[in-house]
């Protein structure tokens, strides 16, 4: 096998030239007459008769539209996360979202003929070529058209959103890309990104760690104001939306995003909250280990012993990764080696990158992209096999039509974790001194930590946050208490000290596409905890059924995909149970190692 060591991706192979490319300015020139012609399309068929033939035709127009779209966005996200200062790439968001609000314009009036469609028509419309396997995309577009607005206004907020509710997830990615810190390195001044500060928070010295989480909390707290006015608009804006079409939950719109149902996601809040105790143990036992009487926010992912000093090369965490999915899946082996090997994965640890990373997928080029910042550490080899897990679950969905291509965000958090949990357990089994297993289930149980109680207290955030956005605008202290407030109750009161501007530095509280960015993730994490345990006692011969079950995440529920595939019921507590007793196994196993070093 031949290794690389460029850590760059190479996104020329899709359209040659950056921010400045002439082939990405004629695709976006192809993808705007498309979208212009599928509004004509839809107008005419309004006015006139929709015959089935012409509805498929339009079914398959709006497949490829929106497929070219996702390539488009991928493309310029890609430009924008290497070069948080790429102007050029801001104009071209810009454009795309001028030509999302024409196409989702255009949805309202395809949305509009779909919900006139009786029983009989609908049955001609599904029997037409390349439209037959699609009848549960398109109910469930007609019953989410059912409960919205008529078109005229559903076509207006499309229009205003914009300069309005997408200018201030904008506004947001301006703020983050001017911000930089100034810090010192073994006593030699050096000016890094928000995405390098936070990796380098997780220093192995106490002090080290302390000074750097000081000058992150300092440099969100200078942009306070501003992230506030951000917050606050985004969410008045969707707030204005919800009201205008009688929603009275915010959580409607994020639950029919994920394609699940209120009573799966009480249930699943309702078990991690009576199961916290056993990651208070943990956050107790790492306290001890760290010599202190509790954990402060910038201590809980500080590493142990051996890990503190140990760098992993890029690649030897390829190698690793890849002969561990081996174990599991030679496809999935190969594909991953595939993505270093073409240059998939953008990892260079340099300034001027965006905090964070991401997995996204080119429709159009059959290509996937990687974004992370690796620096060396075993935290960064989970990353990416977690990204990679998200490339795996996009590979296996080749072939499919567009529409069932669409899964849901706690789906994609399944098959990330997924891969992430065969990689952390391969380096737990193989770990060769007590110290290196301790660091390893440390680095393990640190992300259910981060799942049953982070994840936990952005939830109770922003859930808490937008009862005060109804009554008017929310302060930046305000939401600082309120952040705090959701620290101390999701981590038990564990920690001698929280992270008050947490609502600033996490993205994710700024994403338009995905209200309520949280909840999914605990969902990933846990339902894939099940499918891991099948995949243990079923051996290799669960690759395929793995698959398959990715194959059907855009066309069902989640209820009915572990209905399905894992023969339970999400609506009862008995699965979630399962699956945080096996986190508490974990703790159990870190506490008898900690015991022997404290």
């Amino acid at each position: 096998m031949t290794h690389s060591s460029q850590q760059t991706w190479d996104l020329d192979v899709i359209f040659a030239g950056g921010s400045k490319s002439h082939a990405f300015r004629s695709f976006l020139d192809d993808l705007d007459t498309r979208i212009q012609r599928f509004t004509d399309a839809c107008a005419s068929l309004v006015q006139g008769s929709a015959t089935p033939t012409a509805l498929a035709q339009l079914v398959l127009d709006m497949q490829d539209i929106a497929a070219r779209t996702r390539e488009s966005g991928a493309f310029i996200s890609c430009l924008t996360a290497q070069n948080v200062r790429d102007t050029d790439a801001k104009l071209l968001l810009g454009r795309l979202q001028q030509m999302r609000a024409a196409f989702a314009s255009a949805l309202t009036t395809f949305n509009e003929l779909l919900t006139s469609l009786n029983e009989t028509a609908f049955s001609e419309l599904l029997a037409q070529p390349g439209v037959s396997n699609l009848k549960f995309p398109l109910m469930e577009r007609i019953e989410r058209a059912k409960e919205q607005l008529p078109a005229p206004e559903e076509k207006l907020i499309a229009k205003l959103s914009v300069d309005g509710y997408n200018a201030w997830g904008e506004l947001y990615d301006t703020i983050v890309g001017r911000m930089h810190a100034d810090i010192e390195i073994d006593g030699q001044p050096e000016q890094v990104s928000m995405g390098q500060l936070a990796n380098r928070i997780a220093s192995a010295q106490p002090d080290d760690r302390e000074t750097l989480f000081a000058i992150w909390e300092k440099t969100w707290a200078d942009e306070a104001d501003l992230c506030a006015d951000a917050l606050n608009h985004l969410a008045g804006y969707r707030l204005a939306v919800y009201n205008a079409r009688g929603w009275t939950s915010v959580l409607k719109e994020p639950l029919a995003i994920n394609r699940m149902s209120e009573s799966t996601l009480n249930a699943m809040w309702g078990v991690i909250e009576q199961n916290k105790e056993a990651m208070v143990r943990f956050l107790q036992a790492k306290a001890r280990l760290l010599r202190r009487d509790k954990l402060r926010w910038e201590d809980i992912d500080a590493p142990l012993g051996e890990a503190a000093s140990h760098k992993v090369s890029y690649d030897e965490a390829r190698a690793f990764i890849v002969r561990h999915f081996g174990r599991f899946s030679d496809d999935m082996a190969r594909f991953a080696d595939a993505c270093f090997e073409k240059r998939w994965i953008e990892s260079e640890d340099r300034p001027g990158k965006r905090p964070g990373g991401f997995c996204t997928s080119f429709p159009v080029s059959q290509q996937t992209r990687i974004f992370v910042t690796f620096s060396g550490t075993p935290g960064n080899v989970a990353t990416l096999a977690h990204e990679l897990g998200h490339a795996y679950h996009q590979h296996v969905m080749r072939g499919l039509p567009q529409l069932l291509s669409n899964y849901a965000m706690n789906v994609a958090e399944t098959a990330s974790t997924f891969a992430e949990a065969i990689v952390s357990d391969a380096a737990i089994r193989e770990a060769e001194t007590d110290g290196e297993k301790l660091a390893l289930l440390d680095e393990k149980i640190g992300r259910a930590v981060a799942m049953l109680m982070n994840i936990h207290a952005r939830f109770l955030f922003e859930t808490r946050f937008y009862e005060e956005r109804r009554k008017g605008f929310v302060k930046a202290d305000r939401l600082n208490e309120l952040m705090v407030a959701a620290q101390r109750e999701a981590y038990q009161d564990a920690l001698a000290s929280y992270h008050p501007h947490f609502w600033a530095s996490k993205l994710h509280f700024y994403i338009t596409g995905t209200p309520f960015y949280n909840f999914p993730y605990t969902f990933g994490y846990l339902f894939s905890s099940g499918i891991y345990a099948q995949a243990l006692r079923e051996g290799p011969t669960f690759a395929d059924k793995y698959v398959a079950l990715l194959r059907d995440t855009g066309r069902m529920s989640v209820e009915d995909l572990a209905a399905k595939h894992l023969g339970v019921s999400l609506k009862e507590r008995d699965f979630w149970q399962s699956a945080v007793d096996l986190a508490a196994t974990d703790v159990d196993m870190f506490i008898d190692l900690a015991n022997k070093f404290s």
